[in-house]
């Protein structure tokens, strides 16, 4: 949410003041007019054929612009365009990306891999792509209507959906210290997600902690604020939706690791064994403060950052952490103050945690009581991370870098793509 706060004051004379007092005892209070300007969302009526019955052309690679997603599968990263796409990068070399082509895709918010086939959401339908060759993708699935409760419309053959608007206004109010309106908003950056080792038929990529999309033992699993979806992908270019399971509100993110499911909300954790990967079962739920919650997780401990914002204005700004070794009774051991923590990602004893405005911070957690800061990068501006095979990947608002951090006390920068797609190292 952008605000902008101009305020003027009318100050009374003190001779009216005076006069006042003496004939009301009321005392005179400055008057403040406050202009403010924000983006919120608004609802924007569109015919569902206006989608499906467009062909999806593949397009020259394009600067990026307003990133959201990073995924990386092989030698490429992918970078989500909320609402338009997905850019492909070529990263062979990850001080040297290559822009390749951008996939169109109108409504998209998240994507995952599978053997070569890219799942990715187009308003209500979940679509999958074929890109064995990235010079030549291909549309192979579309599955209908699948995501039907993140829009909504009586009409058949309407979707209502919701477009960023700025808007600036005025009012004059009789007090000091107003903070503004806050806007409501679907925020495109506070998903979460990453995925986890395949099965030898599949080869999957590797999401951030912020996707809301991640495979696990031949099935795709998504959440939006209310439920978790499972589809078969046992055939990649053949996936079929299954069944949905309602977890309530406000959920956020989902992170695989082994068989289970760690559930982020923005009122606690769910853990979810997916042992039987077509009828996953809630294992247990950890409660904490309203807050935005992304979450990552190996063999004995979850870690969850908790951040305030424009949907979690009232939570906190903490790392918690959590014993898991009995998944069924999730124990909270230690918390640690942060600036603004979003994405997080764990690799081995390290921890790197995005802090937004704040930058980038890295610790060494072998011992969780009292986990080690090792560095903090202030000048980037970062919201999800994937520590990958090559690179530890970072994204933000103004673009995506790459680091090396084979030394782990101390990350190198590789290079940076940022807004514009202007490459710099």
């Amino acid at each position: 949410m952008e605000k902008h706060l101009h305020q003027t004051r009318r100050f009374p004379s003190i001779l009216l003041c005076s006069l006042v007092l003496l004939v009301s005892m009321v005392g005179c209070q400055d008057e403040v007019i406050t202009t403010y300007t924000y983006t919120t969302q608004v609802p924007v009526t569109l015919q569902v054929s206006s989608f499906r019955n467009a062909e999806v052309i593949i397009e020259p690679g394009r600067p990026l612009d307003n990133p959201g997603k990073i995924y990386i599968y092989g030698d490429y990263l992918f970078v989500g365009a909320p609402g338009e796409g997905i850019h492909i990068l070529d990263n062979t070399n990850p001080s040297s990306p290559k822009n390749l082509n951008f996939i169109p895709i109108e409504g998209t918010g998240d994507l995952a891999i599978n053997s070569n086939i890219l799942y990715a959401d187009n308003y209500i339908d979940l679509l999958a792509f074929d890109i064995s060759d990235p010079n030549n993708i291909a549309l192979v699935k579309r599955e209908l209507d699948v995501f039907p409760t993140m829009y909504s419309s009586r009409e058949e053959g309407i979707i209502i959906t919701y477009k960023d608007t700025v808007i600036t206004t005025s009012e004059e109010r009789m007090s000091i210290g107003f903070w503004g309106r806050p806007a409501f908003r679907n925020d495109m950056m506070a998903f979460s997600g990453a995925e986890s080792a395949s099965r030898a038929s599949q080869s999957y990529g590797q999401g951030g902690s912020m996707a809301r999309f991640t495979l696990l033992n031949n099935h795709l699993y998504t959440v939006d604020h209310y439920h978790l979806r499972v589809f078969d992908v046992d055939d990649p270019k053949d996936p079929k939706f299954l069944t949905d399971i309602s977890l309530g509100w406000g959920i956020e993110t989902i992170f695989p690791f082994q068989d289970k499911l760690f559930i982020g909300s923005m009122t606690g954790m769910f853990i979810y064994d997916a042992s039987d990967p077509a009828r996953p079962k809630q294992m247990s739920r950890y409660d904490h403060i309203t807050a935005c919650d992304p979450v990552v997780a190996n063999e004995t401990h979850a870690f969850v950052t908790l951040r305030t914002g424009v949907a979690c204005r009232f939570g906190v700004d903490e790392l918690h952490v959590l014993d898991i070794v009995d998944p069924y009774q999730p124990k909270l051991v230690k918390t640690y103050s942060m600036d603004n923590p979003h994405g997080l990602g764990l690799s081995g004893n390290h921890l790197y945690i995005a802090e937004a405005n704040h930058g980038l911070k890295s610790f060494e957690v072998s011992n969780v009581l009292d986990i080690k800061p090792l560095e903090h990068l202030k000048e980037i501006k970062s919201i999800d991370i994937i520590p990958g095979p090559k690179s530890l990947i970072v994204i933000g608002p103004d673009g995506v870098c790459q680091y090396d951090y084979s030394d782990r006390n101390k990350l190198r920068k590789l290079s940076c793509i940022s807004v514009g797609n202007k490459l710099n190292r």
